[in-house]
């Protein structure tokens, strides 16, 4: 039966008509116990979604929606390295990575894999700690001071918003990221190091990635013309990588390429030696603290009851937005300036998984699935996009991830951070009345009042999640990380479609291939007469500077 006729589907729509006038702020008025039984505590993290157009009917119903979705099933056929990956036939076991070394077996084609696991995962960490205390030493015999991370997209988000994210952990070595084509990235990037005391790290799956590659290539020519041999490679460069030839002829020794899996996607695959960047940042034991954070959410996600599951809630109340309410977007705002590139993270991560229209059996939707994720740090957004939301006629559901203490000892920034995100919280739930605009601007004539008053009216009955941190440390980092891709796991699994898989990004890269030599060479072209024009004004452009001056 198609989703959208089940009876669980029904009654969601159901609710959604009968509830359709009811606003928040009665709901908290009438229900003094609301925050007690609409809010769950794990480890360092409170998450409060009392803040939302449901009641217990709704919530007992999307529970319902979950369990008949087999949520918990296919969570277990995960766990235990199934190919739930349907499409590319592969297991799906990010979870796997940050399994402690005395696990239980997790065989993917009859193999051990966390065993696997920590071997190499020993082997980054390992590498990391030699950089990080100067045992490890450039060609010319001196230590160590830059890394280069050079990947894009999953090889890229993940450890680049972790790194910035636990600055205060931060150690001796400078690392930089290097991930658009654009030359302003990786020339920006080699402007500031050294080739004697910078290690890069190539990273990529099959080492054939062509934006990776692209970068890689410049900043090996880049170290061969400061005077460095083919010989010095072999100490400056290392790779993250499952194709070991490939990097070995690119100069990169075996011992020196840190392996990765192919029953992980790249963008759930930061907690592998695709973190090695984070692991240069911060050590080994800070990243251990990191996975150890991700796993105690795994726990939670995997053996508790959806109603008081934080994932699968999470996860409910967006397809409630999404399906019931017909909202398309979801912002996510880190009141942490640690923690801005972390909407940017979860782009990716969600849209990129759930962006999906056909289901795994090859049937297409009739319904919404991925949401658009959109964010900004806190309290900058309050600035910028943040009059939508109150005062616009579309609604988007708030993820407001709030860090309870500062690293840094200025109390009061953090105090003022905290109030600001709470009080956002609050506003876009109560609003302000007509009436009570007025009240404000009592001393104003009537007429001129009342035209003021109606331009201060909030609508309210805005919804928002609060998930708030004791502070920003690598285990509250990873609960973190891993609640949101339990989330949309989750969704995925109700939509009937298949978060592993990315066929989307893969169409335009074929057509580049194509396009790429015809800007150099003259002659005929057989695209669309728009990209034909394009291409065109790129030849003019290279063969007349200042074309666009005249």
């Amino acid at each position: 039966m198609e989703l959208t006729q089940t009876t669980i589907w029904q009654t969601l729509q159901q609710h959604r008509q009968a509830t359709a006038s009811v606003r928040m702020r009665d709901q908290f008025a009438a229900e003094p116990d609301r925050f007690e039984r609409m809010h769950e505590s794990l480890h360092g993290m409170l998450f409060d979604y009392s803040k939302n157009r449901v009641n217990e009917e709704i919530l007992d119903a999307l529970c319902a929606l979950a369990e008949q979705a087999g949520v918990r099933a296919y969570a277990e056929s995960m766990r235990r390295g199934d190919k739930i990956n349907a499409s590319e036939r592969r297991a799906v076991l990010h979870t796997a990575l940050r399994l402690p070394e005395d696990a239980e077996p997790v065989y993917v084609d009859g193999e051990n894999v966390v065993a696997k696991v920590h071997q190499e995962l020993t082997r980054a960490l390992a590498f990391a700690e030699k950089l990080l205390s100067g045992e490890y030493r450039g060609a010319t015999g001196e230590t160590i001071t830059d890394f280069v991370h050079i990947g894009i997209g999953g090889s890229d988000f993940g450890p680049r918003m972790v790194m910035q994210a636990l600055q205060p952990y931060h150690r001796n070595i400078r690392v930089h990221f290097a991930a658009n084509a654009d030359d302003a990235d990786i020339a920006q990037v080699l402007a500031r190091v050294r080739p004697e005391t910078t290690v890069f790290c190539i990273a990529s799956k099959s080492f054939t990635t062509p934006e990776t590659l692209l970068n890689g290539a410049t900043a090996r020519s880049w170290f061969l013309n400061q005077g460095m041999t083919e010989a010095d490679i072999l100490k400056h460069f290392v790779a993250v990588s499952s194709n070991v030839e490939s990097a070995r002829k690119f100069g990169i020794v075996p011992e020196n390429v840190f392996a990765m899996f192919d029953w992980v996607g790249g963008r759930y695959s930061v907690w592998s030696a695709i973190g090695l960047p984070v692991m240069v940042a911060v050590g080994a034991a800070r990243f251990r603290e990191l996975l150890r954070g991700a796993h105690a959410m795994d726990r939670h996600f995997f053996t508790t009851p959806f109603r008081r599951n934080i994932p699968v809630l999470q996860a409910l109340l967006g397809i409630w937005y999404n399906n019931f309410y017909g909202s398309e977007s979801q912002t996510v705002v880190p009141y942490s300036h640690n923690l801005r590139r972390l909407s940017g993270y979860l782009q990716q991560l969600d849209m990129e998984s759930n962006g999906k229209r056909t289901t795994v059996d090859g049937g297409v939707v009739d319904y919404h699935t991925g949401a658009v994720v959109f964010g900004e740090e806190g309290v900058n957004s309050q600035h910028a996009y943040f009059q939508l939301l109150h005062q616009g006629t579309r609604l988007i559901p708030v993820d407001f991830i709030v860090p309870m203490r500062t690293a840094y000892g200025y109390e009061q920034h953090n105090r003022f951070t905290v109030a600001n995100a709470f009080a956002q919280a609050e506003s876009l739930m109560k609003g302000k009345t007509l009436a009570e605009a007025e009240a404000e601007l009592s001393a104003l004539p009537d007429e001129e009042r009342h035209k003021l008053a109606v331009q201060k009216v909030f609508p309210g009955n805005k919804p928002s999640n609060m998930i708030l941190l004791d502070e920003l440390s690598p285990f509250n980092l990873g609960m973190l990380l891993a609640m949101y891709e339990h989330k949309i796991f989750v969704q995925g699994v109700v939509w009937g479609i298949n978060s592993f898989d990315q066929w989307g990004v893969e169409y335009g890269k074929v057509l580049a291939k194509a396009i790429e030599p015809e800007l150099l060479q003259e002659g005929s072209l057989q695209h669309d007469n728009s990209t034909n024009g394009l291409i065109e004004f790129y030849r003019r452009c290279r063969s007349e500077p200042g074309l666009t001056e005249k």
